[in-house]
């Protein structure tokens, strides 16, 4: 369990942070900027659940994106600790199982949806224009996690877990959007 007695330290005023593992770095490194990232997916989709009901055609939506956002303080946690980063048996990593529990609840969503014959544009009900919101906000956060990655060793499932984030983000919105009957379609060319 975090305990947090003060919320200002004063440690960071010089431009730098402290990784998990105790390891200072400046606060525009990668591994800050993809922790950063990861951060402002998680308050994207808290923003969603204000307009996230109890139920939506596929369970509890609230709870779905409650369990994601605790999920995303599970990456953090991750992106904080180093692979070759000091006290390695405290590391808290993304594991597959919830990468595969993002992949089961992406495959009932989406059984339930119509055909795309079109991209769709972020819109529609309050709730499928903040998930597109959180979902673009969460493809940010893969690229900043996969830059980090392309650096040297990294945990593969952080990386899965953000690319299969925004799929299940997208196929939300479409069931938010009267099981993709209310998403706004692309028109190419349409305003030439």
């Amino acid at each position: 369990m975090v305990r947090l007695s003060k919320i200002y330290t004063k440690t960071g005023d010089s431009g730098e942070t402290s990784l998990g593992d105790g390891a200072r770095l400046p606060k525009f490194a990668r591994r800050i900027a993809a922790i950063g990232a990861v951060d402002e997916a998680n308050c994207a989709i808290g923003l969603a659940r204000l307009h996230a009901p109890s139920s939506l055609n596929f369970g509890d939506a609230d709870a779905m994106l409650a369990r994601i956002q605790n999920d995303l303080f599970d990456l953090g946690a991750d992106l904080a600790a180093p692979e070759d980063g000091r006290r390695p048996e405290e590391r808290l990593r993304i594991s597959g199982a919830q990468v595969e529990r993002l992949e089961r609840e992406i495959d009932v969503l989406n059984e339930k949806l119509s055909p795309l014959d079109s991209f769709v544009l972020p819109g529609g009900t309050a709730l499928a224009a903040h998930l597109h919101m959180a979902r673009a906000v969460t493809r940010r956060a893969e690229r900043k996690i996969a830059e980090l990655s392309a650096k040297g060793a990294f945990h593969e499932q952080a990386l899965r877990f953000t690319n299969r984030l925004s799929d299940h983000l997208f196929v939300m919105a479409r069931t938010a959007n009267d099981g993709g009957m209310g998403d706004v379609l692309w028109i190419p060319g349409e305003n030439r």
